[in-house]
């Protein structure tokens, strides 16, 4: 196990040597903001990335989708930059930008060759401290964000049936919730409501930045400084949430009748997140279960039964709080649902009354931690995980995570398989053909 943990660093460092060696520093500004700088002098490329700690997990009851539609009125302009003009003047420095709103988290992103980084520290300064909220523009993203909510979920039965599982899954979690939001929902949100919300969560110790790439550190700082720090941070701390969700008691089922080429099963069973240890368990868990063609579920419902197309698992080990560990089918035959279901759940006691095959588990963990590894194969993928752990308390828990990965043995798969993966703790969601 050893030895392949160490030909997989060494193949990692001849593909991706920029990532394996950069260097990685932190600044915190004396209103909370704090400056994540990743020096890496490979290639002439950066990038300027601003994480808010705010996501839909953190919207108050009724307001569904507000973090999305702030989101959108982030590139509306702001006092020294009004007007539509964010994206036009990144693009005429040659970059080019966007943003991301995730249950958990928003990012607003630049990618620019690093002498034109004052451009992106400019213009993202202002708009955490000057957004101009404008009646007008309110109105036509509210109406932009409804469409998109129409096109990606109320006529898409596929993602239409992730969010009614997920909204069965979760009682009270704030989880249960789209990052769209809900129809009415984004109907009631007033241009107030943004206001506040803004005033609430996107301030500097609610924040922090990460530059990455061909940069000099002690040249970038002061530039961010000269920027940024004299941005009031939030007069109270940012509102969190008191997650919570009731024991389950039994399955829950959702059956959803929609337009659609293909029968679809959904199981999903909630488990913990990272640093939760039992989450890098489930992430090797879900390899063995359901991830290619070589998985135990691909190889049953694929290749020898032919009673799917596709059949896959997915696991959210690096969310703020644990969520779902799905398995997903595409069947042939709407009849033969209760047989798949069935053979997955046979699969399943397979492994709760046998452990996994110490060849089984050192694939599942060799396919993890590549997985892990490539996703960093570029300075931009390299600062989004650096992210994604801040968020979690602290971008340094990167390293520890993929040493954990490569300590979980068989019997640790098994145990939560056992743990998790029973008939309290799931919820099912069957999409047929209307």
């Amino acid at each position: 196990m050893k030895k392949t943990a160490i030909v997989i660093f060494f193949i990692f460092i001849l593909i991706f040597p920029s990532m394996a060696f950069c260097d990685v520093k932190e600044e915190v500004l004396k209103n909370g903001l704090k400056i994540i700088f990743i020096e890496d002098n490979s290639s002439p490329v950066a990038t300027f990335q601003v994480w808010y700690k705010v996501g839909s997990m953190d919207e108050p009851e009724g307001k569904s989708g507000i973090s999305h539609l702030l989101e959108h009125l982030m590139f509306r302009g702001s006092k020294n930059y009004p007007g539509n003009v964010f994206s036009k003047i990144i693009q005429s420095q040659g970059g080019i930008d966007n943003a991301f709103t995730t249950k958990d988290y928003t990012v607003y992103f630049q990618k620019l060759s690093p002498s034109k980084i004052q451009t992106s520290i400019s213009l993202e300064a202002d708009r955490m401290a000057n957004l101009l909220l404008l009646p007008e523009d309110f109105e036509l993203e509210k109406k932009i964000v409804l469409e998109e909510r129409r096109q990606r979920y109320d006529d898409d039965p596929e993602s239409l049936m992730f969010e009614e599982v997920i909204s069965v899954a979760f009682k009270n979690h704030s989880y249960r919730k789209p990052v769209i939001g809900w129809i009415e929902d984004i109907q009631s949100i007033t241009l107030d409501d943004v206001q506040n919300y803004y005033n609430e969560y996107y301030c500097p110790n609610n924040a922090f930045i990460i530059v990455a790439g061909d940069i000099k550190q002690k040249e970038v700082i002061g530039q961010i400084k000269e920027k940024f720090e004299n941005i009031p941070s939030c007069k109270i701390n940012p509102p969190r949430k008191n997650l919570y969700e009731p024991e389950q008691y039994g399955e829950r089922r959702v059956v959803l009748k929609k337009q659609t080429h293909l029968p679809m099963l959904v199981m999903a069973y909630k488990v913990p997140a990272y640093p939760q240890k039992d989450s890098l368990s489930l992430e090797v868990l879900s390899t063995i279960m359901g991830e290619g063609k070589s998985s135990r579920l691909y190889r049953k419902l694929v290749i020898e039964k032919a009673l799917v197309v596709d059949v896959s698992t997915g696991n959210s080990p690096l969310s703020r709080d644990g969520f779902l560990f799905f398995i997903v089918a595409s069947l042939k035959d709407v009849e033969k649902i209760d047989e798949v279901r069935k053979i997955i759940e046979e699969e399943i006691d397979r492994i709760k009354n046998e452990q996994p095959s110490e060849k089984e588990i050192e694939k599942a963990k060799n396919q993890v931690e590549a997985s892990f590894l490539f996703n960093q194969d570029s300075v931009f993928g390299y600062a989004l995980y650096l992210g994604r752990f801040e968020i979690l308390g602290d971008w340094k828990m990167i390293d520890r995570y993929r040493e954990e990965i490569i300590k979980v043995q068989s019997e640790d798969v098994q145990n939560v398989t056992k743990k998790y993966f029973n008939f309290n703790n799931l919820s099912i969601g069957v999409l047929l053909p209307r």
